[in-house]
């Protein structure tokens, strides 16, 4: 008698395979943006930045097992949110998924979810070196509730208002980027600017403390970022390597247009430079990875390092305090991938896996730029003023204030929220015996390395 065979057995094993390696890959970036912030900020607040982006991994994981995933994929949702049908991940194993009848709803679920960590890890980066960690962590669930899950829903659900309409985003442009450039936006508006920021006189102290971390910290985005772009394809396909390719082109050129503008004024090859440029053209690929070749990969790449550069420089005219331009390189870049999907997408990229789509301008079809603006534009407003609203409330909440004290602040975060610092100064005393050669170490001292004391050693760091 032949036995039925194993539950979920329909499924292809590579695509599974695939899927499941793109999930370590995309949790690979948190740690990555948590280096990349860290390196960017002052030494006396570089451990904060890394936890800050391990903190986004636990509460999220934890919120998108309690409703996350239900909000942003149950089949019955509405145009704008789904519901509780699939919380605490009920009926959520060997079924066919949401995004593709190719995987089981569970692999389906995990990949998304990292998905979900990422993004508030994002968007916390404005508030650096000045915002509490208790209001933080609390703001990081009700985001990710109100405005991530619904932005998910709009774009990837198949009720979704944007899907149904026609709007193209391959693995995240507006939920994942513009969502979390916007937030930042509003995180850094209700905070203010750090103490000292604007006066001429301490701009040298925020400068980078760490470049080392900047650079490992974008090879680990970059490295992540093609389980972020190539596994959204959601199987082992074609179109998944093409996804893959045109990831790292779009890199490549972002990375060189950044440092070019750069060298134009400062005649200097910045590492800086590279890593931001990189990352923005990542950003601006990443609505259009799986919809172009690798031609207008070169033009997105373009773009999105040329228009996330100039954005960078906004803060100082409209001075506002975004202490990691997240908006100018996620919130701009994103927009900017989003737009021009529309005009690059093609039809013969999507149906390398069987996807039909009306493609863009390329195919001649003219409305989908409008169906890009409409669903870039909403997502941007409602990150923006959800966020905004949710940190003013909680701003007003008694206990619940965003903003450490000034003490704390020049004291750094590190010390005051963690009791912990990311680098420490050892002094030793050693004595040599001259006949045996002996060491023996007579004093030790070890000292926590503040901002004050690079500054006053000259250090490359500060």
């Amino acid at each position: 008698m032949d036995s039925e065979p194993p539950y979920g057995s329909e499924f292809n094993a590579g695509n599974i395979g695939w899927v499941l390696a793109s999930t370590a890959l995309v949790w690979l970036m948190i740690p990555g943006i948590g280096y990349f912030y860290s390196g960017l900020a002052r030494s006396k607040n570089a451990l904060s930045m890394i936890m800050s982006a391990f903190l986004c991994l636990v509460v999220v994981s934890v919120q998108w097992f309690i409703w996350g995933y239900s909000l942003a994929f149950s089949d019955t949702a509405s145009p704008f949110i789904g519901n509780v049908k699939h919380a605490f991940f009920r009926d959520v194993l060997g079924e066919p998924s949401p995004g593709s009848a190719n995987i089981p709803a569970i692999v389906f679920c995990v990949y998304q979810g990292m998905f979900a960590c990422l993004t508030p890890a994002l968007a916390i980066g404005s508030a650096a070196e000045r915002a509490r960690l208790l209001p933080m962590i609390i703001f990081i669930f009700v985001w990710s509730t109100i405005v991530y899950d619904v932005l998910a829903c709009w774009t990837w659900n198949a009720n979704g208002w944007s899907f149904q309409l026609g709007g193209l985003d391959f693995a995240g442009g507006t939920p994942v980027h513009i969502a979390s450039g916007f937030s930042s936006l509003a995180y850094a508006l209700i905070l203010g600017k750090r103490s000292g920021k604007g006066s001429i006189s301490q701009e040298h102290e925020f400068k980078p403390h760490n470049m080392s971390n900047v650079v490992l910290g974008t090879g680990l985005l970059w490295f992540g970022w093609f389980g972020f772009n190539g596994g959204s394809a959601l199987g082992g396909s074609l179109r998944a390597g093409m996804a893959c390719i045109v990831t790292n082109l779009a890199a490549s050129v972002g990375a060189i247009t950044w440092m070019a503008l750069d060298y134009r004024i400062d005649r200097k090859f910045s590492a800086l430079g590279f890593c931001s440029g990189a990352i923005s053209g990542l950003v601006a690929i990443t609505p259009a990875a799986g919809f172009v070749g690798p031609g207008p990969a070169v033009a997105i790449g373009f773009l999105g390092g040329l228009f996330c550069n100039l954005a960078s420089h906004m803060k100082d005219w409209l001075r506002y305090d975004d202490a990691l331009d997240v908006f100018a390189v996620h919130g701009v870049g994103g927009y900017v991938g989003c737009i021009f999907t529309g005009v690059f997408a093609e039809k013969y990229i999507a149906s390398l896996d069987g996807t039909e789509i009306d493609g863009g301008w390329m195919d001649h079809n003219w409305v989908q730029v409008g169906y890009q603006f409409a669903d870039a534009t909403a997502g941007a407003a409602w990150s923006f003023f959800i966020t905004y609203l949710i940190l003013f409330i909680m701003d007003k909440i008694p206990g619940l204030s965003l903003r450490v004290s000034q003490e704390v602040e020049l004291q750094g975060l590190d010390a005051a929220e963690f009791g912990e610092v990311a680098y420490y100064h050892v002094n030793k005393i050693v004595t040599v015996d001259p006949e045996t050669g002996e060491q023996k170490v007579v004093r030790e001292e070890v000292k926590e390395v503040s901002q004050q004391q690079e500054h006053g050693h000259g250090s490359v760091q500060a």
